[in-house]
């Protein structure tokens, strides 16, 4: 029961620090173009992930269940896979990194559960959930956010041609209030549902094993005998733990993706967050576990490359990519290590 309770402070420690650690992907657009203070971005983007992280729960049982085969799966293991995630985390929040915290989960779950079963990789579910699920969507969704951003940044100079630059910017002033909360919405619809899976996840085995029958009867809620839907108590908690990690904030991550990769006028960051957050809710609704990190910067980098390609600054660009290419491999490194010695 003790090593519940640390899972479930790892795991709301996790969404906390995911919420100020992926606030810049909702709000740092709408901050770099001056839209917004950044005081008021937060409290928008807390607002808006509040709501998406209550849509839906398909994200979560893909986490829970689709990933790693649940019967090797042990409270230790959980633990392990969230204390790799946070460390990652919280290491690419001080360098400034926008990296996945979808991925470091993730990575730390494969690795410690890989760990957990003796090193069989048959643990790993990589035909039905890791590939179709994690890897390819990693592949592609970068790909769309970057094609997505350049189109509609492309579709909105032909339409407004003939606008004046100021009255341009009088209307995507205003309506980048309304994609940032669909950005906003969009992060919570995913971002917060993966820690929702691992809670669940923790519950289920706790249950599988016997850890909560000898407690008292009005902690019944604590049972999970089928991974079959994410208690509520779990989606609320998980969903102000998120709102509350927004609220705090990520200033450093905030300036490499607003302000360091490309300048940015209202209407590119209206083009940047309207590309992502459909991406987004999209990935959501067919409960895959996208990066939010990966599309936003992609649709920032697209929109920026309508300009000319020397408007993006790509050294920043190479930085971001190298903490992407790293984050699976280390978290996965990280979990197994912690899931072999705790």
């Amino acid at each position: 029961m003790i090593l519940f309770l640390l899972v479930l402070v790892a795991a709301l420690a996790f969404e906390f620090i995911n919420g100020f650690h992926d606030t810049a992907n909702a709000i740092a657009t709408v901050v770099s173009t001056r839209v917004l203070t950044p005081r008021a971005a937060i409290l928008w983007a807390a607002f808006w992930n509040l709501l998406g992280a209550l849509a839906g729960t398909a994200v979560a049982t893909t986490i829970g269940k689709g990933i790693v085969d649940i019967s090797t799966i042990t409270m230790t293991t959980v633990l392990c896979a969230l204390i790799s995630a946070i460390l990652w985390n919280l290491l690419t929040w001080w360098l400034g990194l926008p990296s996945s915290s979808s991925h470091a989960l993730i990575g730390g779950l494969c690795g410690s559960a890989f760990a957990a079963s003796g090193n069989n990789w048959m643990v790993l579910n990589w035909s039905s959930g890791i590939w179709p699920k994690v890897v390819l969507p990693m592949l592609l969704s970068p790909l769309l956010g970057f094609v997505g951003g350049f189109i509609l940044m492309w579709l909105i100079k032909i339409l407004f041609k003939k606008t004046s630059p100021r009255i341009v910017g009088k209307i995507f002033g205003k309506a980048q209030l309304l994609s940032a909360g669909f950005m906003g919405w969009g992060h919570g619809s995913n971002d917060a549902q993966k820690t929702m899976g691992i809670i669940t996840l923790a519950l289920f085995t706790g249950t599988q094993t016997g850890v909560f029958s000898h407690l008292p009867s009005w902690a019944h809620f604590l049972h999970v005998t089928e991974f079959k839907a994410v208690p509520f108590w779990v989606i609320l908690l998980c969903a102000l733990t998120m709102a509350c990690g927004t609220a705090a904030g990520g200033y450093k991550i905030i300036k490499t993706m607003g302000h360091s990769m490309v300048k940015l006028q209202p209407v590119n960051g209206f083009a940047a967050e309207t590309t992502a957050a459909i991406i987004i809710s999209g990935a959501s609704s067919y409960g895959v576990p996208v990066s939010t990190t990966h599309v936003i910067a992609t649709s920032i980098m697209g929109v920026g490359a309508t300009k000319r390609l020397s408007a993006v600054k790509w050294g920043i660009v190479e930085r971001i990519v190298w903490a992407w290419v790293l984050t699976l491999p280390v978290t996965f490194i990280l979990g197994y290590i912690f899931s072999r010695f705790l």
